[in-house]
């Protein structure tokens, strides 16, 4: 399975991505070592993602996400938020 996900940084700017393993790249985020642009903004929460079959799907919906603007995705993560 692979996922597009997008993290909540600590300066509450938002980092989308896209991995194969999920857990382990959140965690690999939270512990300082997923990317120059998390490294700064610790800590970093998941609060989106989905899930794709193949990694050129993920790959082609993460360039879709990062080409949104902030207020686009905060919507898409407000849709995902079941209360």
């Amino acid at each position: 399975m692979n996922y597009v996900y997008i993290l909540e940084c600590a300066d509450k700017s938002l980092y989308t991505g896209w991995t194969n393993n999920l857990e382990k790249r959140v965690k690999t985020h939270g512990d300082g070592n997923g990317g120059k642009y998390t490294r700064a903004r610790l800590p970093v929460k998941l609060v989106y993602f989905e899930e794709y079959d193949d990694k050129v799907s993920a790959q082609k919906r993460e360039y879709e996400i990062k080409q949104m603007r902030r207020k686009e995705k905060l919507k898409l993560i407000e849709s995902a938020i079941v209360e």
